[in-house]
């Protein structure tokens, strides 16, 4: 039986009593501290897949914290073509870059049913003057962001696809781990054309490179579900002395698939 990685939502949620509270904005907070961000938090009905939690040019009024399920963000292009440009697990926060604008310049889709924590940002900019480690805390996953942005450019100028792609899953298992889900054993919802299109390559590239790791005996593969099975050989192919967060957002954000194990 096929264990789901969501975690259950109790009747009346707390940021203190989240399981995934050390990896989201609560993180080091004190009770009273915890206490005051739970006043200002609003937790709306789950968003079906396929359902849209923003769409570009939403004004921005609050920040998505991710409790269940998992999200991708993407632009269209003027012909109507998707560039993906994140993926999110519990944990993340989502909407982090429309602050500046005040508006969002991408939309964020759920790629499975997806219960999100609505944090108002005018209410957060108001409990951060008077809550200094608050502001710390957003600064750091700001911080993270941007700097994981940078190393993904960077990843994506100069490595090859095979590297990318070892990459991406051994940074997807890493993150599971974090958020306690299997991390050798999962199902990524995500396409592969999604995948391709974050990491920057074609969709039969990815195709075709999960067939080799699958025949070099690295994953095993049954329709969407992934296993893998030499985890340090998948991490000498990305070029990584161990399994690494570049994916953008990992430890903050995610941007990775809705994953069941």
């Amino acid at each position: 039986m096929r264990r789901s990685a969501m975690l259950p939502m109790p009747e009346r949620l707390t940021c203190g009593g989240c399981a995934l509270h050390p990896l989201c904005l609560p993180s080091g907070l004190d009770q009273v501290a915890l206490e005051q961000l739970d006043s200002i938090i609003t937790r709306p009905p789950p968003t079906p897949r396929g359902k849209h939690l923003f769409r570009a040019g939403d004004p921005f009024r609050a920040l998505l914290a991710i409790h269940t399920g998992s999200v991708k963000t993407g632009v269209l292009s003027e012909e109507g073509d998707e560039s993906v440009t994140g993926f999110y697990l519990p944990g993340d926060l989502v909407g982090l870059d429309a602050i500046h604008a005040g508006r969002h310049a991408s939309h964020a889709l759920a790629l499975e049913s997806t219960s999100t924590c609505e944090i108002p940002f005018g209410h957060l900019e108001d409990l951060i003057a008077t809550t200094p480690t608050l502001g710390r805390r957003l600064m750091r996953i700001m911080s993270h962001s941007m700097g994981a942005e940078a190393e993904l450019l960077t990843q994506l100028a100069r490595n090859t696809a095979e590297q990318r792609l070892a990459a991406f899953l051994c940074s997807l298992a890493l993150r599971l781990r974090e958020r306690g889900f299997p991390d050798r054993e999962f199902v990524l919802t995500l396409s592969r054309h999604d995948m391709g299109s974050y990491l920057g390559l074609a969709l039969e590239t990815v195709s075709r490179l999960f067939s080799r790791f699958q025949q070099q005996g690295l994953i095993a593969l049954c329709g969407k579900r992934v296993a893998i099975k030499q985890l340090d050989t998948l991490q000498e192919r990305a070029g990584l002395s161990r399994a690494s967060g570049w994916i953008t957002g990992a430890d903050q954000s995610p941007r990775a698939a809705r994953i069941r194990s």
